[in-house]
């Protein structure tokens, strides 16, 4: 699996910046929701990405594949990915915090269901300290939470590939900002670009239902 990063004309909110949270919309949604969170990292940023997953999500969804990861809009990275085991949710936010807290990683990933509103905060203020972002991936959306931005992604049936209408084209996800600090709520259709394996705005939205909310959107 490689995962894309965010072609530069997609007119969605800039890479994470503090704290987000990423929901999948339901269990086959997951893939999606981790692909949209390795997005959403600062790919520019030459220090390692740490992703955090416990034992539940392993279980359910097996475990990543590290070079795999780093996409074709990364390929350049100098130290790639940390992939972490923990035990359970205290470690995870441990692992989060003391990791987003040293500077030593641009980025932390980690899989953590119940998280606190003071938690969150703990995590959002280790991001600011350590020049980091954090992205919790979550199966459900959470309560109360600081969280700059929380995301729900829901993945979608691919159109058939450009020259060969029997064979599976690039994936496709709707990516909705439920909440945020700074913009208003919008939903951003992304679909997989062939040649750059960058995810872009999807070219084709005439008549699939897409509502009027999500053809608004802030610039990046």
């Amino acid at each position: 699996m490689t995962v894309p990063s965010l072609a530069p004309d997609a007119a969605c909110p800039p890479h994470c910046e503090g704290l987000e949270e990423v929901c999948a919309a339901g269990v086959r949604d997951m893939a999606g929701a981790l692909t949209f969170g390795l997005v959403r990292l600062p790919h520019e940023d030459r220090r390692p990405v740490l992703m955090a997953l416990g034992r539940t999500w392993r279980s359910e969804h097996g475990r990543p594949y590290g070079p795999g990861l780093l996409g074709a809009g990364a390929r350049d990275r100098a130290s790639g990915m940390i992939v972490a085991h923990v035990a359970g949710e205290a470690e995870g936010l441990w692992v989060m915090e003391q990791a987003l807290r040293s500077g030593a990683v641009s980025a932390v990933l980690a899989t953590v269901e119940e998280a606190t509103l003071a938690q969150t905060r703990r995590l959002e203020f280790a991001a600011r300290d350590g020049a980091s972002a954090g992205i919790l991936l979550r199966r459900t959306q959470g309560g109360l939470s600081a969280a700059r931005r929380r995301w729900r992604i829901t993945t979608l049936a691919s159109f058939g590939a450009t020259h060969d209408g029997r064979a599976p084209g690039g994936f496709r996800l709707d990516a909705e900002l439920t909440r945020s600090r700074q913009e208003r709520p919008g939903i951003w259709r992304l679909e997989q670009d062939d040649e750059t394996y960058r995810l872009r705005l999807a070219d084709r939205l005439a008549g699939d239902g897409l509502g009027e909310r999500g053809r608004t959107g802030l610039a990046a």
